[in-house]
């Protein structure tokens, strides 16, 4: 279906999300169509946020809006859904669009296959209708549907529609760029020469993915590092607590400006913890590029300040390889609560690869060397 009609069946004017790769033509649709509107359409900092932010949409025009995101995001809609949208409370009505990864019989990535396996599941218990659009949903269908979930939205109910792959298609390019210079693998391959053999948690995506390559490049092994490949914005979490529990070790995250916005608050929680053995390094490339480049709001940012407000001891902000391998060197050897802000294109190689061990392995080896 093209996601011209699919939009067009759908009848509303204002659309916040986090984008997902499934919806990648969608989000394209949204970026050509309105770009970065405060009327139209909000990328927001994390799931949770953007239905709070539609709840307020409604609260104010009494028009329906559409809240987009990746299956991975139902839990952090689950409270404002049940506590705020929810006819029992506030009865807001609402259209979530989500993308679904993990989609049963269709390969897919470990992270992505029990969220798959209970996408339907989790909105049956919140209570909102959903419907599944395939690669064989017409625009008939669709729109009979949309004639059953009206009565729903008028009840002030919320509705849903799950994105199998390929259902909506898009025929426009869209060129997601900045200014940057650094190439986040090269960022990554520098962090990895200074590290040597203290442990890494890096965040999910290509980070991971391009971390897990980088060793095997280097013939190295992978027990170093714990490859977050689920779990957006929580890397820096469990480096705090790998790093609570190991004192003398220097712990190392590598987070993405994506991963930081969705859950910020915990930089507040390490910096009151306040570990002299973590170094936090965020590479900003102000983009979701992951799942296709839409813009964060990272790039407008000074992140630098929010590490130093919340506490973090020394933090800085560097653009180029030559700071950086200088900063890498001092950070390692302040034993500080650190912030590193690395200034990064957008775009990775096409042949970048998946790792090769599973996630079980992954947890075993690096827990393994944790113990030694």
């Amino acid at each position: 279906m093209k996601v011209e009609d699919f939009v067009d069946v759908l009848s509303c004017d204002f659309y916040t999300g986090v984008p997902d790769s499934q919806l990648k033509a969608l989000c394209n649709y949204l970026m050509n169509t309105y770009g970065i509107d405060k009327n139209h359409h909000i990328i927001a900092a994390n799931e949770g946020n953007c239905t709070a932010l539609a709840a307020g949409y409604h609260l104010s025009t009494g028009k329906i809006p559409v809240v987009y995101m990746q299956n991975s995001g139902e839990g952090n809609i689950i409270n404002p859904v049940a506590s705020l949208l929810n006819d029992k409370v506030y009865a807001i009505p609402c259209i979530f669009v989500i993308g679904w990864r993990g989609e049963p019989g269709i390969h897919d990535e470990p992270q992505h296959i029990y969220q798959g396996q209970i996408t339907c599941d989790l909105l049956d218990l919140m209570d909102i209708e959903n419907f599944v659009i395939d690669k064989e949903t017409s625009v008939d269908e669709l729109k009979n549907q949309m004639k059953k979930y009206s009565s729903i939205l008028d009840e002030g109910k919320n509705v849903a529609f799950v994105i199998g792959k390929n259902a909506l298609t898009y025929d426009e390019k869209v060129e997601y760029k900045n200014d940057n210079e650094m190439i986040r693998e090269e960022i990554i391959r520098h962090i990895v020469d200074v590290s040597g053999e203290d442990p890494i948690v890096s965040t999910t995506g290509k980070a991971s993915r391009e971390l897990f390559e980088i060793r095997e490049a280097n013939g190295q092994s992978h027990k170093y590092d714990f490859l977050t490949v689920g779990s957006m914005g929580h890397s820096s979490s469990i480096a705090l607590g790998v790093a609570i529990n190991k004192p003398d070790e220097r712990i190392w995250c590598i987070d993405g400006d994506g991963a930081v916005l969705m859950h910020m608050g915990s930089m507040g929680v390490v910096a009151n913890v306040n570990p002299d053995n973590f170094i936090h390094i965020v590479i900003n490339n102000g983009a979701h590029e992951t799942v296709g480049g839409m813009p964060t709001v990272a790039s407008n940012m000074n992140l630098v300040e929010i590490a130093k407000a919340c506490g973090y001891s020394y933090a800085v902000t560097i653009d180029n390889f030559d700071d950086l391998d200088s900063e890498l060197n001092k950070v390692k050897d302040l034993n500080k609560l650190c912030f590193i802000e690395v200034k990064c294109s957008i775009g990775a190689r096409d042949d970048l690869g998946r790792p090769t061990t599973t996630a079980i392995e992954n947890k075993e080896n690096f827990m393994k060397y944790l113990s030694k």
